[in-house]
């Protein structure tokens, strides 16, 4: 049977009240008193109850983690890095799937119900009405991965991928390419729709290089091997921007299937830098996206909203950078 609060204080000679102040936060307790029932309860086995904690301090420690697109797996990567952070702070992480989702008041709703102390919406492709949602029901809301903006409603952290768009279209115009293509990911997402304005922007500065621009269903494996397998029968670009790792390795597939390679035939670049971006048969050139400091700090501005709820909306943006490997042809001689 569980080590009661009861039998602890009786071992080390207190109030049952000691000890309950003695395993909640914040709490005043004395050194000599804490170091009396800390080696009762390590003696009996004794570990405190969340759930009965939660109720006397009317904080649950819960956070909900919510996301939408599980097809893609940087999100692994991702949750991993959250889950992990948020319990080394002392909080518990509640993993939500939003992928069906369409309303923003009924993730509020269901969020509620677990009396989440705060939430991180960690997507690029859920609306920033979902953040604001939670904001607006007075919940502690981070919006991780989000769209960049100088006067945020809700805290931001991610990075600017207009300038992702930028990047990535010079890369290709270095490298000679004289027809290229911009294959991003569902055309109503925030993160598509920059990727998609900086690339434009850059490339109208290139006159004499053809665009031509697409768009998958979604950010997987999947809808990026259909929507390359239906370029590659229409003329298609000579190196594309796929505004996606997981995309770029889809369409790689598609490469290879339809007895073209990459990149003597077509060249490709993506975005985020995932561990299977790494992989030696992929071995995709790619644009980093710092994914493990827009955790940390997500993490961080998380903390310091549970201490501070009314704290004033800040955007944290980290600069990316392009990782060459084998999907590019090499840069013209002279470069």
């Amino acid at each position: 049977m569980a080590v009661t609060l009861k039998e602890v204080a009786e071992r080390a000679g207190v109030s049952r009240s000691a000890v309950s102040r003695t395993f909640t936060d914040g709490a005043s307790v004395s050194d000599k008193m804490r170091r009396k029932v800390e080696k009762a309860a390590r003696e009996l086995g004794y570990s405190p109850n969340a759930l009965a904690s939660s109720l006397t301090t009317g904080r649950t420690k819960l956070i909900g983690l919510i996301s939408n697109n599980f097809h893609n797996p940087i999100f692994l990567e991702v949750f991993d890095l959250f889950t992990r952070g948020l319990q080394d702070r002392g909080l518990r992480p509640l993993l939500v799937n939003l992928t069906d989702e369409t309303d923003p008041e009924n993730s509020v709703r269901m969020l509620r119900q677990y009396s989440v102390d705060g939430v991180v919406v960690a997507s690029s492709t859920l609306p920033p009405g979902f953040a604001k949602a939670f904001r607006d029901a007075g919940v502690p809301v981070v919006h991780s991965f989000g769209r960049a903006s100088s006067s945020p409603q809700v805290h931001v952290v991610g990075i600017d991928n207009a300038e992702c768009g930028r990047m990535a279209a010079r890369e290709l115009v270095e490298r000679g390419y004289t027809h290229v293509g911009f294959m991003g990911g569902p055309e109503g997402a925030t993160s598509t729709q920059d990727r998609y304005t900086g690339f434009m922007s850059e490339m109208s500065a290139h006159p004499n290089v053809k665009v031509s621009y697409s768009f998958a269903d979604q950010y997987s494996f999947d809808a990026g091997r259909r929507e390359m397998l239906h370029l590659l029968k229409n003329s298609p670009a000579q190196a594309y921007f796929c505004g996606d790792d997981v995309l770029s390795i889809g369409a790689l597939s598609a490469i290879d299937d339809s007895g073209l390679s990459c990149p003597e035939d077509v060249g490709l670049i993506g975005l985020n830098d995932m561990e299977m971006s790494r992989w030696e048969n992929i071995d995709l050139t790619t644009i980093h996206q710092p994914i493990r400091q827009i955790v940390t700090s997500s993490i961080e501005l998380m903390v310091a909203m549970l201490d501070d709820p009314e704290r004033y909306p800040e955007t944290r943006i980290f600069p990316c950078s392009i990782v060459e490997r084998g999907t590019l042809r090499a840069l013209i001689e002279g470069d």
